[in-house]
């Protein structure tokens, strides 16, 4: 602990430009006298403890412009109704955030008491940012000023100092917390007293020792690492320990380099947190609002992050993040269990988090991180930004629901600077083989799959969230098609907890009744399979999922074939004795609260009443007005309904609302009965594709092929792209390839006279093969290092090596054709 007093040197004036938002009781300027050398060093911090305050409150902003102003006079409404709430007594700073017994009787009430210490902090920086912010009605309100003090000294008194022990939740009192009180005392730091600052960072010392960061492991990695060096950095800036910014500077680099196992970056793009759960968009976004800030506030500094390794983080933002964000929202099967949060019940504000709630905080993190960044980077993520942000027809970021001030001040001058043009959606497609997804997008239509392994989980619930999330990783498919606003709230308008569990779209599950968390806690349920993955050129791809039941018998064997205009899916070896009916969901629309979307089967429109269903025996194909359409090859038995459903945020979270939402639904579906044996499916998803598209496509008999759907072997041949895919669940042949060992190979005939040939080991286990094409070639232009031998002339032959190692990535050769 310094010994020396506090300094009370001043912050660095933000701004003096007209129309910017100034911070109230910001310190004196600095004499301008030379310092000595400590005194430079008190300037430095001072410096930084400035630099934070900017990035918090924001900066460069007009407070009587919309938005701002309403969400300033909103934020100074709720700081008034904590500030006349407060009832500081024995256990509590609030009444209904009860911090309570040292000594609980149960775990779950020792949680609870937790959270509630890391609530009180959360209302009193509320008050503090309203005390500072322009235009709260509240700014530099002597009343307020005098609340916060007293509130820092009562949660110090009480609850946050260095006689107490923690209990509960660990999260609470090593990063929650003192996140909190941090933020509260640079916003604070000229009216606090010495003696509440040191209070502070005793306690903090406390509860967030050195030895947290000692190793990289256990709840020290990934975003809760940077969560953790965030504490340590701004504790040291606080009272000019230089030791302790040092500390947090080099604790950050264990972050950066790729990681083969467990939680981190993969070198697929792949990133994942509580070992097993795909965590892109919610610890994700923890992880690169963390670092953006931290690169920020460190920057130009005597403690600037310099390890040459920040660029593998850097890389991440296109390699990562992008993959997963369209127009404006952050696909949901890289977000966990926070996909049930959705309308929290103690929310003030009553702000519902969705896919684009997180899609714009991260997207927001994107262009504070690019000022860490290359100025090629910079300008390239920021037209990047500027095209998600403006394609964003369901939820408009200008409307400030989604971001903070100093957030929506970067968004702001970003949408007004009219030398940053948006840019288009990259039409790319990417397979995420650690953590068992994929990401396609074409100029038609976006498209994420979720899949499951022995090293990934069903679903993540846990604190009581996402307690009914049982299939959202046995192949569920997202889609959008380009330029659709009532899609881009597909997965935002009360989907989750008003969808049927049972059919997400996409999945083959049996009816098996489930419990609520059923399988375990933390990503504990996952399937007795390796068999997950898939193989991509760039631009089409083929996943296949070996498909277990969870809690269940269900076996099945399912692949994807993503194309330029479709997806075909297939599905075989549906097996199943649980004593329950078996269905494979084509799809599951979303209609909003009144939505009639017409559906046709074979150019007859049905009934849009609701509730209404029907099973066509010999469909061909099908269209949802507004959505897209569905081809089922040489006919298929379908079912088609409607719902109305009514749920609760709460049914699905613990922690959420109670208020009723009721959403309409389309649904189509193959029955597979009760205990079926080797049933299968087949068909092709459209999406926004018309209604004379959908026929069209469904007679033309030459546009697809089937090629096999067994367990043994799936496969098409779309000839208009040159298009080859198989899955090969065994060794054998399928059309003109042949392989000897299970792999999923794609092949793509070029215009220019090129093929590529991919090939993946979603098992990661084989160590030799040879794949045969029975296609004349040329040569081979490009091969992949796995690659051992081959042999081109009427037939090309490919020998691999090892392909246990590649992690699932796959190995693409180009050959010239004959």
């Amino acid at each position: 602990m310094k010994s020396s007093p506090w300094s009370r040197r001043s912050f660095l004036a933000t701004s003096a430009a007209a129309g910017t938002a100034l911070a109230v009781g910001a310190p004196r300027p600095a004499p301008a006298a030379a310092a000595s050398a400590a005194e430079a060093a008190d300037d430095e911090f001072a410096q930084l403890r400035a630099k934070w305050r900017a990035l918090y409150l924001g900066e460069g902003f007009s407070p009587t412009a919309e938005p701002f102003r309403s969400k300033l006079a909103t934020l100074g409404t709720q700081a008034k109704a904590w500030q006349d709430a407060m009832a500081p007594a024995t256990g509590s700073l609030w009444p209904d955030a009860v911090f309570g017994d040292p000594e609980p009787d149960t775990d779950t009430e020792s949680y609870g008491y937790s959270e509630k210490i890391q609530t009180s902090y959360e209302r009193l920086r509320t008050m503090a940012e309203a005390y500072c912010q322009p235009g709260t009605g509240l700014t530099a309100d002597a009343s307020l000023k005098a609340a916060i003090l007293t509130a820092v000294d009562h949660l110090s008194t009480q609850v946050y100092n260095t006689s107490r022990a923690q209990y509960g939740n660990w999260y609470n009192f090593q990063i929650g917390a003192p996140q909190r009180l941090l933020d509260i005392c640079v916003l604070m730091y000229e009216h606090l007293s010495a003696e509440q600052l040191t209070a502070a960072v005793e306690a903090i010392d406390h509860f967030v020792p050195d030895s947290l960061v000692s190793a990289y492991t256990g709840t020290s990695t990934g975003a809760n690492r940077i969560d953790l060096c965030r504490v340590l950095a701004l504790r040291g800036i606080l009272d000019g320990t230089a030791a302790k910014v040092a500390l947090a500077r080099d604790a950050i680099s264990p972050v950066f380099p790729y990681v083969t196992s467990g939680d981190g970056l993969y070198a697929d793009g792949s990133l994942i947190q509580h070992t097993y759960v795909p965590y892109t968009g919610s610890y994700g976004a923890v992880l690169i609002d963390g670092l953006s800030k931290l690169f920020a506030l460190l920057g130009g500094s005597t403690w600037a992050i310099t390890d040459t390794r920040r660029q593998i983080f850097l890389d991440s933002v296109e390699s990562a993040y992008a993959p997963f964000l369209h127009d404006g929202l952050m696909v949901d099967n890289v977000s966990g269990r926070a996909i049930s949060r959705g309308l929290v019940a103690t929310d003030p504000l009553r702000i519902q988090q969705d896919d684009h709630t997180r899609g714009h905080g991260i997207i927001a993190s994107i262009l504070l991180l690019g000022q860490g960044a290359s100025a090629q980077e910079n300008a390239r993520w920021r037209g990047i930004a500027k095209g998600w942000y403006t394609r964003d027809r369901y939820s408009d970021v200008t409307t400030g629901r989604t971001l903070g001030v100093a957030a929506l001040s970067r968004v702001a001058a970003l949408l007004a600077d009219s030398g940053v043009k948006p840019a288009a959606e990259p039409a790319e497609s990417r397979v995420f083989p650690s953590m068992a997804r994929s990401a396609h997008r074409t100029s038609r239509f976006t498209a994420s799959l979720s899949m499951s392994s022995k090293a990934i989980t069903f679903y993540e619930n846990g604190n009581g969230e996402n307690v009914r999330g049982w299939h959202t990783g046995s192949g569920m498919l997202y889609w959008w098609a380009a330029g659709d606003s009532a899609g881009g709230g597909q997965y935002s308008d009360g989907y989750w907890p008003t969808v049927d569990p049972y059919r997400l779209p996409g999945t083959t599950v049996s009816r098996k009744t489930l419990a609520d968390a059923e399988g375990g806690t933390w990503g504990a349920a996952r399937p007795a399979t390796t068999w997950v993955g898939g193989a991509t050129d760039g631009t089409y791809a083929s996943a296949a999922q070996d498909t277990r039941g969870l809690s269940s018998t269900l076996r099945a064997k399912k692949s994807w074939f993503f194309l330029d205009d479709a997806v075909v899916c297939l599905g075989a070896g549906i097996t199943s004795t649980d004593g329950a009916g078996v269905e494979s969901v084509v799809d599951n629309r979303n209609l909003g609260s009144s939505g009639t979307a017409r559906l046709t089967v074979d150019g007859v429109p049905q009934p849009t009443g609701h509730p209404w269903n029907s099973t066509f025996q010999q469909a061909r194909w099908a269209h949802v007005a507004g959505h897209g359409g569905y081809v089922f090859p040489g006919g298929a038995a379908v079912t088609a309904l409607r719902e109305e459903r009514t749920g609760t945020w709460k049914s699905i979270n613990g922690g959420g609302a109670t208020d009723p939402v009721t959403r309409r639904y389309v649904t189509l579906l193959a029955d597979h009965g009760t205990d079926p044996t080797n049933a299968s499916y087949a068909y092709a998803l459209l999406p926004g594709a018309s209604e004379l598209r959908t026929r069209e496509r469904a007679l033309d008999a030459d546009w697809l092929e089937v090629t096999a759907n067994s367990a043994t072997a799936q496969g098409v041949r779309v000839p208009s792209l040159g298009f080859t895919g198989v899955t090969f669940w065994e060794p054998g042949a399928v059309g003109k390839v042949t392989v000897d060992a299970p792999l999923i190979v794609q092949i793509r005939e070029r215009r220019d006279g090129t093929a590529t040939v991919c090939v993946a080991d979603p098992n990661r286990t084989v160590k030799a093969a040879t794949l045969t094409w029975r296609r004349p070639v040329k040569g081979v232009v490009t091969k992949p290092g796995t690659v051992t031998g081959v042999e081109v002339g009427r037939e090309l032959r490919l020998t691999f090596g090892d392909l246990s190692a590649t992690g699932g990535v796959t190995q693409k050769a180009t050959v010239r054709l004959a």
